[in-house]
């Protein structure tokens, strides 16, 4: 009887030391664990050339599980990074990316890891109405990418997406100023919108911001700061851009039209003022 009850743990055992024999070398033949993560990889770098990127993302898991000191981890890293960016799911790609260049430094593949975080960056979710955090992140990743290769062909890409990340930034300072101006709060506008046109010099929006804080230096009934905006713009101008020419007119009347209304206003109170000034001496 006893013999049956040790029959279970005997069996265990001899599992155990198949498997543990299955991963060992020597001369019978049996696989080494180098050779068993040689070929899980294998088999995985088959999938993803195959553009199987869903579904490799388990085994290269496993690989980083199962294989270290293998020889095999730096590959599955990158692959599995590369996976993720293929199938355009960045922030999982920026943090594989992330790790990759954390763990393999020295690895051939490092300088595309750092610019393809960067490119995974940019293309994180932004909105114009939400918190800017993504962009500037974003923005240190390309900042970083250039200090480490200041001599990389990809330079012209890298410049390209920061105008890119910079024209975010200006597009957020912009609508914030216009909400500004429609909330009816000019003041606040104008410090908006001379702050874009101090940091964001080269905006495709400019001109247009040129108009607007005409226009709320008008609202302020401080016509001579709105014409000398107004001034800048007619400056900047293209000529054969008729759109534009057309709105400097309209801006120009209503710049006008707005002084001359003040300057009634002006006239009205005085003449009250005045007359309440005779009807108090009268009293007295």
């Amino acid at each position: 009887m006893k013999s049956f009850a040790k029959l279970p743990i005997l069996l265990n055992l001899l599992i155990l030391a198949a498997l543990f024999s299955g991963c060992s070398s020597d001369r019978s033949g049996k696989v080494s664990h180098t050779e068993f993560c040689r070929g899980k990889y294998e088999k995985a770098e088959a999938m993803f050339k195959e553009g199987k990127y869903g579904r490799v993302q388990d085994k290269l898991e496993d690989i980083l599980s199962l294989c270290a000191g293998t020889g095999y981890m730096e590959q599955s890293q990158f692959l599995l990074a590369e996976s993720y960016f293929n199938l355009e799911e960045w922030i999982e790609a920026r943090g594989e990316y992330g790790s990759f260049i954390v763990n393999f430094p020295g690895s051939p593949f490092v300088e595309t890891a750092e610019f393809r975080k960067a490119i995974s960056s940019f293309n994180m979710e932004f909105r114009v109405n939400r918190d800017e955090a993504n962009t500037t992140i974003a923005m240190k990743d390309f900042e970083r990418y250039l200090s480490n290769y200041p001599d990389s062909p990809l330079r012209d890409s890298v410049n390209y997406y920061y105008n890119l990340l910079v024209e975010r930034l200006a597009e957020k300072e912009f609508q914030t100023g216009r909400l500004y101006l429609r909330m009816d709060k000019p003041q606040a506008a104008v410090i908006y919108f001379k702050e874009f046109l101090d940091t964001y010099q080269k905006s495709p929006r400019r001109k247009e911001v040129l108009f607007l804080i005409a226009q709320a230096y008008t609202e302020l009934d401080q016509f001579e700061s709105a014409r000398e905006y107004l001034g800048q713009a007619k400056q900047e101008l293209v000529e054969n851009d008729k759109d534009i020419q057309k709105l400097l007119v309209k801006t120009e009347k209503k710049i006008a039209k707005a002084e001359a209304k003040f300057e009634k206003r002006l006239k009205k109170d005085s003449e009250k003022k005045r007359q309440q000034k005779e009807e108090k001496e009268m009293l007295n």
